[in-house]
């Protein structure tokens, strides 16, 4: 009996993939939703479905806040320095390096000068992308000349937080970044020059406990993380269980931490409206 073979296959059954590019789809963190790319960045990096706030950074913040080419940018060339040879899982200045490699970025901030719907402001952002956004020597520098620059020359100041906390491996060197800010925040309160914080997700540790929380204005984005410690820390420590949504930026407007929460899509046009209550 001859089996019959067939010489060519006719009809194809599989269903060849199409080439989906790496980073076009993404997943809110929030309800779960898959997202485009270009959808998600034209929705000003939130979720369409739940509002939900994705992680930026200083570029995007910048992009959204600032009239399009008015930043300029101050001491963008200062980077950290191991001084005290610090190594843990690798050594701080492989840390450093692998940092400035992978975000682009020379330190957890940046800062320059710009302006919000025609009012000039002198602003600074951080990166949580770089080592988590701790505050070490050159955030604490960076926002201190941001500081001096705004009392100089007179141009409200505006600081939009995201961050660890202080950087361990600078030791004490980083906590005392926190003292040298808020005593050039003092400067400017006592010039009379205005200060915007913008809290966003997450600002905890060393940054809350300074400059984050000394603004006349403090504006946070819906369900930001705010605190000092973690969660989990203060919950190992008091041996009891939080009130739902304990250090949420909801949490703390209605105990009067924070002044107001803003979404992203009107954060520019708020900027505007308070920089123009505040006179400036």
């Amino acid at each position: 009996m001859a089996w019959f073979r067939r010489s060519k296959e006719n009809i194809s059954t599989s269903v060849p993939k199409k080439d989906i590019p790496d980073g076009m789809w993404t997943k809110c963190g929030g309800c779960g939703e898959i997202i485009h790319r270009k959808l998600l960045e034209q929705n000003l990096f939130t979720c369409p479905k739940c509002n939900y706030h994705f992680r930026i950074g200083s570029k995007e913040y910048f992009g959204i806040l600032l009239d399009a080419g008015s930043f300029r940018e101050m001491d963008r060339k200062m980077r950290a320095v191991d001084v005290l040879g610090f190594t843990d899982t690798k050594p701080y200045k492989n840390r450093i390096d692998d940092s400035i490699r992978k975000t682009g970025l020379n330190d957890a901030v940046r800062t320059g000068e710009g302006a919000v719907e025609g009012v000039p402001v002198v602003i600074a952002c951080m990166d949580f992308s770089f080592i988590g956004g701790s505050m070490g020597s050159v955030v604490g520098e960076k926002i201190a000349r941001a500081t001096e620059t705004a009392r100089k020359k007179e141009k409200p100041l505006i600081v939009i937080s995201s961050s660890g906390g202080a950087r361990m491996m600078e030791g004490a060197l980083s906590l005392m970044q926190m003292a040298k800010m808020s005593a050039r925040l003092a400067q400017l309160s006592d010039a009379g020059i205005p200060y915007i914080s913008i809290l966003t997700d997450p600002t905890t540790g060393g940054v809350t406990a300074s400059f984050a929380m000394l603004g006349d204005i403090h504006i946070a984005e819906p369900s930001a993380l705010i605190g000092f410690a973690g969660p989990r820390v203060i919950r190992q420590t008091i041996g009891k269980d939080l009130p739902a949504g304990f250090q949420r930026s909801e949490f703390l407007l209605e105990k009067g931490f924070v002044d107001m929460i803003v979404h992203r899509k009107e954060l520019k046009s708020t900027l505007a409206r308070v920089l123009n209550l505040l006179g400036s």
